[in-house]
């Protein structure tokens, strides 16, 4: 597996959600039930990386024979769209935050 594929950003999103999930659930209890936003991006983060350690396990498989190119090109694809999203995600968290920063008291 690809070592530092934990330091491309992903966390951080994971890390900054989980904070505004914990700031939104706190203003927010009692009026929903649901899942916390800074859930539903953790999730989407974990889910961003198994799709990545995937391509990487099939790539893997075609080079020792044992998957084809088709394979290859799915997963390959699948992960860099997961890819993207994440980082369009954490683009907006961030351009939100630093929004918020600016705002005048």
């Amino acid at each position: 597996m690809i070592p530092g594929i934990a330091g491309i950003g992903i966390n951080l999103l994971g890390n900054v959600a989980e904070q505004l999930g914990k700031g939104v659930s706190a203003a927010q209890a009692g009026a929903s039930a649901g899942p916390s936003f800074g859930s539903l991006v953790s999730e989407a983060a974990t889910r961003t990386i198994d799709r990545l350690e995937n391509a990487e396990m099939v790539s893997m498989k075609a080079l020792r024979g044992e998957a084809d190119t088709r394979e290859v090109v799915d997963a390959v694809m699948s992960a860099e769209q997961s890819l993207q999203a994440a980082i369009a995600i954490r683009d907006r968290i961030i351009n939100a935050y630093l929004e918020v920063s600016r705002m005048a008291i």
